[in-house]
Formats: C-alpha cells, structure tokens, sequence
C-alpha cells in the first residue's frame, strides 16, 4: 500500500490542530509552517477536510481552521477516505467486487484481508490517540515488531 502524499498531509495537518488550544482557529499559514507543507497544497487539502465535515474554517483576521469534532472522534480511516477516497481499490474497484478465474479465483480473498488488517489499524486509530502517544494495541504491537521496520521480509543475507 501507498499512503499519498495528500493523507499524510491531512493528517498532519490534523495534529496541529489538534494540539490547538480548545476553540481556537489555526491559520493554514501556521499549520504549513508547523509541519513543512506546502502551502497550496494544504490549501486544497483543507477544503476536502471541510467539505468532509473534518474541520471547521472561518474568514477573516481572527479566522482559521479547527477540528469539527473531537480529536477523539476522528479516525486515520475517516482522513484518508476523505482525501483519498476508499481504503484498499484494485483497479479502481472494491475488492469484493472483482471475479477471477482460475489458479488465481481466491485473489480476492487476499485484498479482501489486506482491506480488512488497513482497517483493523486506520479505524481504530484516533487524532487523539497519535498526539497524546497513547496509540491503540494493534498500531503498538505492530510497530514495537522490528520486522516491521524493514522493507524486505526476511531482511537480505539472513
């Protein structure tokens, strides 16, 4: 799997905010400052976010951007699916979806499952959780597994 550039970003983006002072707004020139975004970009992420109804934004000189509901009450999952549209496609489709025949018929069985563990990570997984490192058992357990640190398994020459 590949996490774009963009859900990174968003989820950045996310932890400022909140990390912000309760009812405060956070200019998007602060947050990309903050965490090395540009600026346009963000821009454009932070009108997703909006319209996803993730964040909050007012016009003006006291204007910005806040979170539309808790930290708690945000998941990893909710970001990326809305800057990036559903979790785990291949070719464009829900895996469920797909048919195949043949010595590879049980295919989609295997990206059924890989959607399946994203999910056991990115919806159990809270803004809340990722700024006060309190991160849940499943992300813990995962990344405390050195395998898990390497692009190969098992690693070359062992």
């Amino acid at each position: 799997m590949q996490i774009s550039a963009r859900a990174d970003y968003a989820l950045r983006a996310l932890c400022v905010l909140a990390t912000a002072d309760e009812g405060c707004s956070v200019k998007a020139a602060a947050i990309a400052e903050a965490q090395a975004i540009p600026r346009t970009f963000l821009d454009q992420i932070l009108t997703d976010l909006r319209r996803g109804g993730i964040v909050e934004s007012r016009r003006g000189p006291d204007g910005g951007h806040r979170l539309a509901r808790p930290p708690y009450a945000i998941t990893v999952a909710d970001v990326v699916r809305t800057v990036d549209g559903p979790l785990a496609l291949v070719h464009g489709e829900r895996p469920e979806a797909l048919l195949y025949s043949g010595s590879a018929e049980h295919l989609r069985d295997v990206w059924v499952a890989v959607r399946a563990a994203l999910r056991q990570v990115l919806e159990r997984t809270t803004l809340e959780q990722i700024v006060e490192d309190n991160l849940p058992p499943q992300v813990t357990t995962l990344s405390d597994d050195p395998r898990s640190w390497t692009s190969v398994w098992p690693p070359p020459g062992s």
